[in-house]
């Protein structure tokens, strides 16, 4: 536990004997100011059986009450597990020839098909989901959307192409997250690039209004990244994860296959495939997530699953101010009732 106002923490202490004392002070006074009758056995007799200890509960409770709402002063913060604010989460999906590898059975592609699927269906219905799929270039196969139907059709839809373009994934995935950012795609997309001049005056001022924020600050968003292989093509992998870490965006990195290389042929054609494990864990460390490595199929649908309850509930350090003051109150309200059950007044 930590404190946003940590000098007022013993408050409480110098508090406890300034009550106590009063305390004692009272009923001091209580005793002098008591009739005194000539005999003591008359008196019990008139009065019936004492209150005993239950006069010193509503005093204690109360006491502690105050002593609860002081602590609370120091404004104590813990970490608590919340529900994610997480709105948006985006599937950037690996779809390069690798993925028709069989090491993972029934083959690379159909297992993190099945297991993206698993996924968005545990997720909440209020999470948008958006799936980006990336080989030599990157395409956004499904907006973000909340319709689960889309997203399963969009994900059936894979066709596998050549070359491994990690970093077009990665800037693919964020302009679908900020359309109005300004990224230039006509190198990650394939698509024909734009007249010299045109939306340059916009992608300047926006450039300009950006200010980078710290790394895993953007609540609203996340990027799931899977891949089996190494950059091949493309912009450089961890220079699209420190836009994201930029843009305070966490990415989730998962590698699934083989991390010794593995050699794979089609049609004629071999290649070497090898998951570059360190550059995966570089992005999910630049960007505050977390890297996962998926063997097999049971592992990948493992590691899907951890990143549901990831994304659904987060740890976070939060101010439990009210929880301590809520406290104080319920135990002054329990001491005026029960003094006033017991002895008629507050």
């Amino acid at each position: 536990m930590k404190f946003l106002w940590p000098e007022l923490i013993w408050l409480p202490l110098l508090l406890t004997p300034l009550l106590v004392g009063l305390y004692l002070w009272l009923l001091h006074r209580r005793k002098k100011n008591t009739v005194r009758f000539a005999s003591v056995a008359l008196v019990k007799q008139a009065m019936g059986k004492g209150p005993g200890w239950r006069r010193h509960v509503p005093p204690a409770l109360l006491g502690l009450a105050v002593l609860v709402m002081a602590f609370a002063v120091s404004r104590p913060t813990a970490v608590v597990k919340l529900p994610s604010q997480q709105e948006t989460i985006i599937l950037a999906m690996d779809v390069s020839g690798s993925m028709r590898a069989t090491d993972i059975k029934p083959s690379r592609i159909v297992a993190s098909q099945e297991a993206a699927k698993n996924f968005i269906n545990e997720l909440p219905r209020t999470v948008r989901v958006g799936v980006v799929s990336f080989a030599g270039t990157a395409a956004v196969v499904q907006a973000p959307t909340l319709s689960r139907e889309d997203i399963v059709a969009a994900i059936d839809r894979f066709q596998l192409q050549r070359a491994t373009a990690i970093g077009s994934g990665i800037v693919l995935s964020l302009a679908t997250l900020f359309p109005d950012a300004g990224f230039d795609l006509s190198q990650i997309t394939g698509a024909r690039p734009m007249p010299p001049g045109f939306g340059d005056k916009k992608k300047e001022k926006d450039k300009a209004d950006f200010k980078p924020v710290e790394p895993g600050s953007y609540g609203s968003a996340a990027i799931i990244l899977l891949t089996d292989g190494q950059r091949t093509t493309g912009p450089d992998t961890l220079e699209m994860a420190k836009l994201a870490a930029d843009r305070g965006v966490r990415i989730y990195t998962v590698g699934m296959g083989t991390k010794e290389g593995e050699i794979i042929g089609f049609e004629g054609w071999s290649m070497r495939v090898r998951l570059d494990e360190e550059t995966l864990k570089q992005v999910a460390l630049l960007t505050r997530g977390e890297y996962f490595f998926a063997g097999t199929a049971e592992d990948l649908k493992k590691v899907y699953q951890s990143l549901s309850s990831k994304l659904v509930i987060e740890k976070r350090e939060t101010e439990i101010t009210a929880l301590f003051a809520a406290l104080g109150a319920v135990l002054a309200l329990l001491a005026s009732g029960l003094s006033l059950w017991w002895f008629g007044r507050v």
